[in-house]
């Protein structure tokens, strides 16, 4: 990814995104979004990244760690450290044995009508649905400069295969004009990013192609859609 600079008001940038607490005088860290552990090895350079607390950086680690943990072991389809394709996922399975055992826990087989064995995994929703606010927040404040410190309206999660050919047309798609319906502030990241197609597939930005991807849109109100490994599709909308 290209670095992009960005010249939103100021006075937006003294608090925290996830507790509204001023920074002066907190102990601060820069936070990657999406999260560190969502990408692959080599990661882009230039990765997004917003300062927040470092209270509330370290209250998401364990989140974190399920999130990308989990997704690993769906998209392997076992909990074997040896088997992910997700370097943090095979650390925390193999340093985990608590963490391997719920999760493994959460895997069920079972068997079609035709014959065919299926696999169906059953997540801790509350931890996934932290971790993609967490990283929702970021993203609309990475690329707007806006602070979201206010209760979205839904945060959803779904795989993309679970999506009908209508809803996965409407998660993917343009506006009806083929663009951007409202173009975004002057001096914003996302503004930039429309002129030049920085980072840019339609209207997604792409952080590593195949693993992570997200747009961030104003009309009527606030949305933030992420799509994790081409499996997992997000979204978390705010109202006016």
């Amino acid at each position: 990814m290209e670095k992009i600079e960005e010249f939103v008001d100021q006075r937006q940038k003294p608090w925290c995104i996830h507790c509204a607490r001023p920074l002066i005088g907190l102990e601060t860290n820069e936070d990657h979004v999406p999260s560190k552990g969502l990408l692959a090895k080599p990661r882009p350079d230039h990765l997004p990244v917003v300062k927040i607390c470092k209270q509330c950086n370290t209250s998401f680690s364990l989140d974190e760690q399920y999130v990308v943990t989990f997704l690993s072991c769906v998209l392997a389809g076992c909990t074997e450290p040896e088997k992910q394709r997700n370097a943090s996922a095979t650390r925390a399975l193999t340093n985990s044995p608590a963490l391997r055992a719920r999760i493994e826990r959460s895997r069920t087989e079972y068997v079609t009508l035709g014959g065919e064995t299926r696999i169906l995994w059953k997540p801790d929703s509350e931890r996934i649905e932290r971790v993609v606010l967490k990283n929702a927040r970021g993203h609309a404040y990475f690329e707007y400069g806006e602070p979201m410190l206010d209760a979205p309206a839904h945060v959803r999660a779904i795989p993309l295969e679970s999506l009908t050919a209508m809803e996965r047309q409407s998660f993917e798609g343009l506006s009806e004009e083929g663009g951007f319906a409202a173009w975004p502030e002057v001096g914003s990241r996302m503004l930039t990013r429309v002129l030049t197609g920085e980072d840019m597939a339609g209207e997604w930005v792409v952080v590593q192609e195949g693993t992570y991807r997200y747009s961030v849109h104003q009309e009527g109100g606030l949305r933030v859609r992420s799509v994790l490994s081409e499996y997992l599709a997000t979204e978390v909308q705010w109202e006016h």
